[in-house]
């Protein structure tokens, strides 16, 4: 980290996310971390580097090679008044939890009748971009996204890398927090008094009037950049960051859509059953007569995510892509 001027200070989202840590441990001595690598290594990711030192082997465990178990060990904990932050290294290990996920987490407090509480907070990395292959790279947000029980974030700037984690903490029920890899070694300024962030609704990343941008995650930079494309020709595209994924704040898409009457979704996961095909559908369901033409999808190739980087970069949306689908919808329905 490098300190700026003006109250800011220069960081990555690696520590972001490890700042939000950091402050949620001290703020209170029921959190701790556990999962794979996440003390004497730092976490694979670097995300936990140095919190061993500081707050040692007690609140700062290292696993086994064990999803199941490390993840339903801290739903038990969770259960019994600690507020465990368990990180899985991708997504795609994350399957390996998900009986544990799904079965447990998610269905106690309404299998107890309302009496039992899951206060567990789920980090994973999700996304593509780093060269990882495919089963490392994937993004399979949208299926916990199914899930009733579940609040699903996806921090997409450093506020959100910073704020979300202490709020999560206090949500008495489980919360997933899909971390985009891409974003980690990402850098911009942070402002030295940035702290917990509302995870209920989603933001306007950037005002327009002639399309809507909608995305999450590590797609909202791109989504970003495709806007600014866009403003080259004279299209001003409105961006805006989903941030909550379950449960979707449907109002500010329609809303969005509204001011609009076009829109674009993007989403880095697999088109068939994704996320975006439930932002369509809402869309459809919620301002169908406000639409003057049908919206269109940006999505990941179906395709296992490739390692070379050529490949890689081709099956994920990209910010030329998701300008011309934006581009093409204008002029054809302007």
């Amino acid at each position: 980290m490098t300190a700026g001027t003006g109250g800011t200070t220069t960081l990555t989202f690696r520590e972001a996310f490890r700042e939000a840590i950091r402050d949620a441990m001290l703020r209170d001595d029921r959190v701790f971390v556990m999962g794979e690598d996440v003390g004497r290594y730092g976490g694979c990711f670097g995300v936990t580097r140095g919190l061993l030192e500081e707050f040692g082997p007690e609140r700062i465990r290292d696993t086994p090679l064990s999803e199941s178990g490390f993840v339903g060990a801290g739903i038990g904990a969770a259960m019994n008044g600690m507020r465990p932050i368990v990180e899985i290294m991708t997504v795609n290990f994350s399957l390996l939890a998900l009986d544990q996920i799904m079965n447990n987490a998610a269905t106690m407090l309404h299998m107890s009748g309302g009496q039992v509480n899951v206060p567990v907070v789920i980090r994973m990395t999700t996304g593509a971009g780093r060269q990882l292959a495919a089963q490392h790279s994937h993004s399979l947000e949208g299926w916990y996204a199914h899930i009733p029980g579940l609040r699903l974030l996806a921090p997409a700037t450093l506020e959100d890398a910073r704020g979300m984690l202490w709020t999560a903490l206090e949500d008495p029920d489980p919360v997933l927090i899909f971390e985009n890899g891409a974003l980690y070694p990402v850098s911009g300024q942070l402002a030295d008094d940035a702290g917990p962030v509302d995870i209920d609704t989603a933001a306007i990343r950037r005002s327009g009037d002639d399309v809507s941008l909608i995305a999450y995650g590590g797609s909202v930079p791109r989504a970003m950049q495709a806007a600014e494309l866009l403003a080259a020709d004279g299209i001003a595209a409105e961006v805006l960051d989903l941030r909550t994924l379950r449960p979707l704040d449907t109002a500010a898409i329609l809303a969005t859509v509204t001011r609009t009457h076009r829109a674009v979704v993007v989403d880095e996961g697999w088109r068939s059953g994704s996320l975006s095909a439930e932002v369509v559908a809402r869309i459809v369901e919620g301002a169908f007569y406000e639409l003057d033409a049908p919206v269109v999808r940006v999505c990941g190739a179906e395709v296992p995510i490739p390692y070379a980087q050529h490949l890689e970069q081709a099956a994920i949306p990209q910010p030329e892509g998701i300008a011309l689908a934006a581009r093409e919808l204008v002029t054809a329905h302007g």
